[in-house]
């Protein structure tokens, strides 16, 4: 697997980062929860997912519903009933105390360290409320760099029942970061993905 590293980066210039893995969805079309499936040597996504981040970042939480994990964690809970990527950037920010997070979805474990640094590369150089990736498959707001200079937006999306991320990316100050690598973005959404990706993994580790 990828080597981790550090990132001495951030917006107001500090040596400290945050990180927040997206746990929350209902997983309907795997037909079982993404975030407790095991995965390479631990017992679930999610553990894979938060240890390898945590040799990156300063902090790495995790946005859920609830704690539902058998490991030692962090947990942002969603502030609102209804179950989407919207509602875990809008709780993120009304919860933590951070000017910017890196947010990235629990079932997209091949994305890579040097596409995250890549994206702090890029948020050097811009003033935008997003830095996104853009892989082949399209725009990917859920490996991105969020500021909070966009809750009010969120907020206001929020109040008018619009969870659309691409709404959401088209109304805010926007930096995209394209790659060109579809692998990095393979994200587990059925049975046939997660065997795929259990394969992948094997065979990187050997």
């Amino acid at each position: 697997m990828t080597n981790l590293v550090e990132i001495t980066y951030n917006q107001t210039g500090e040596s400290k980062s945050t990180a927040v893995i997206i746990a929350g969805g209902k997983s309907s079309r795997m037909g079982r929860d993404k975030a407790l499936l095991p995965f390479g040597e631990f017992s679930t996504l999610a553990e894979y997912q938060y240890r390898r981040l945590s040799s990156f970042f300063d902090k790495v939480y995790i946005s859920a519903k609830s704690n539902k994990f058998d490991f030692d964690v962090m947990i942002v809970e969603d502030r609102y009933e209804v179950s989407s990527p919207l509602v875990a950037i809008v709780s993120i920010f009304e919860t933590l105390d951070v000017s910017e997070v890196f947010v990235l979805s629990v079932d997209a474990p091949f994305i890579s360290i040097e596409t995250i640094e890549e994206l702090y590369q890029r948020a050097k150089i811009s003033t935008s409320d997003i830095i996104v990736a853009k892989s082949p498959y399209g725009v990917e707001p859920l490996c991105a760099i969020y500021r909070r200079s966009v809750l009010p937006l969120t907020q206001r999306l929020l109040e008018e029942d619009n969870h659309r991320l691409q709404t959401l990316l088209n109304e805010a100050d926007t930096t995209v970061v394209e790659f060109e690598d579809k692998m990095l973005f393979t994200n587990l959404n059925h049975p046939k993905d997660y065997e795929m990706a259990l394969i992948t993994a094997l065979q990187a580790s050997v």
